[in-house]
């Protein structure tokens, strides 16, 4: 009879054992694994982003921020570019540190990326979107 219980014993053991390897693989899998879009962060700072419509096509740049809000990515302006015929869209770096720049733009699906720091404290990262908008990746 001890033998039976110590073959049940040894299969709570393994039990147990492989419990524990699946909780450490799912550590391991949020530390190190794809972020989701939740969690779109860059170290412990939201990315701030200003979205400019240079298009000329009315709600653009209100379904761009939708996308970047639902990336995880923080919208702090919405509005209308400067002129609504710009051709070129891409995004433009408030900061010296390009990081959250690059972020943006490869969640958008890697439209061009221009350095132009400035000292507002608005916006991290500037997308302007022109009548070329073929690089964006954003849902209808």
């Amino acid at each position: 009879m001890p033998r039976r219980e110590a073959g049940g014993g040894r299969l709570a053991v393994w039990v147990l054992a492989l419990v524990v390897g699946a909780l450490v693989v799912s550590w391991g899998w949020s530390l190190w694994g794809p972020a989701t879009p939740a969690a779109r962060r860059s170290g412990r700072h939201v990315v701030r982003v200003q979205v400019l419509n240079g298009s000329g096509e009315p709600g653009l740049g209100t379904r761009v921020a939708a996308h970047l809000r639902a990336g995880g990515f923080q919208v702090t302006d919405v509005r209308n570019a400067d002129r609504n015929d710009h051709f070129a869209t891409f995004v433009v770096a408030r900061r010296a540190d390009l990081s959250l720049a690059r972020e943006v733009a490869h969640y958008l699906g890697g439209p061009p990326l221009v350095r132009q720091a400035w000292s507002s404290e608005l916006a991290d990262v500037s997308v302007l979107i022109g009548s070329d908008r073929s690089r964006l990746r954003i849902s209808p």
